[in-house]
């Protein structure tokens, strides 16, 4: 009970500090941006705490599946930490900025070829803006993408090389896939998998399409202003978080799709050798 709500409450606090953050970080931010932040942070941290401190599981999913969501976590907040130091040096430069600016600049111009996410985020951008924005832009997209390239490397060797998550013992579908209903029909593993190449496969074309729909949406709507620095943070941060944890999601749920299946073959070799047929 007591480890519990210990866990609840740091995840709570750690998330908040997450919404907080850029605000926390960025110079000359508006009073009303504050306040909506400190309301968003405090909403983001009750939720997280009420999902962690329940005995049944709501709507996270691999709760109990250590370290898959505190790797998305870091991954996400890396990124915004990164991009709010960047757009910080701006008017307050330092050797951290400056380094970070640099290292940004190299991947997005590295990344900024034809057809590239990157590519298609800039050309997002409308024909009359600012080239520091775009600038900016370029290096939020070419960090943000290598910290999500960074995050599903390291997911992957957990999955193939250390055996995640079936070293930490049982894995309990009921608590780590709550939205999953193993009974709705059809075979598990079939719709494991299924559900596996759909999460890659969208994961995937997501940094194309998402800047390909909004491009397009520009002559219905008002499209988004990147020149505010919040707003710039939390929509390339989104941009490449997303299809990093739906791909991350999708291999998870492949490994599990795996595991049932070779737990079957265990089961049913079991049974032969007891000279049962097994049910």
């Amino acid at each position: 009970m007591i480890t519990r709500l210990s866990g609840a409450v740091a995840r709570g606090i750690l998330v908040a500090v997450l919404i907080a953050l850029p605000a926390l970080v960025l110079p000359n931010v508006k009073a009303d941006a504050s306040q909506i932040t400190l309301l968003m942070a405090m909403l983001a941290a009750f939720l997280t705490f009420a999902e962690y401190h329940a005995k049944s599981p709501s709507i996270v999913e691999f709760r109990e599946a250590a370290p898959f969501n505190r790797l998305r976590f870091t991954a996400l907040f890396m990124t915004v930490l990164v991009l709010s130091l960047i757009i910080k040096g701006q008017h307050a430069p330092s050797g951290l900025s400056g380094a970070l600016s640099s290292i940004g600049l190299i991947l997005g111009n590295a990344i900024d070829f034809p057809f590239s996410p990157v590519r298609l985020i800039v050309l997002m951008m409308p024909a009359d803006a600012d080239a520091q924005v775009v600038s900016n832009v370029r290096v939020a997209a070419g960090l943000s993408y290598l910290i999500s390239l960074v995050a599903m490397f390291c997911f992957l060797v957990l999955v193939r090389m250390l055996n995640w998550p079936a070293r930490k013992g049982a894995f309990n579908v009921w608590v780590n896939l709550p939205m999953f209903d193993p009974t709705a029909g059809g075979d598990v593993v079939t719709r494991l998998r299924r559900d596996a190449r759909f999460n890659i496969a969208v994961g995937f074309l997501l940094p194309f399409f998402i800047p390909a729909v909004v491009k397009a949406a520009a002559d219905l709507i008002d499209p988004i202003t990147l020149a505010n620095p919040q707003t710039l943070i939390w929509t390339i941060s989104a941009w490449a978080f997303l299809p990093a944890s739906m791909i991350m999601r999708g291999i998870a749920m492949g490994k599990i799709a795996d595991m049932i299946q070779e737990k079957r073959r265990q089961t049913y070799a079991r049974h032969r050798a007891d000279g049962l047929q097994p049910a």
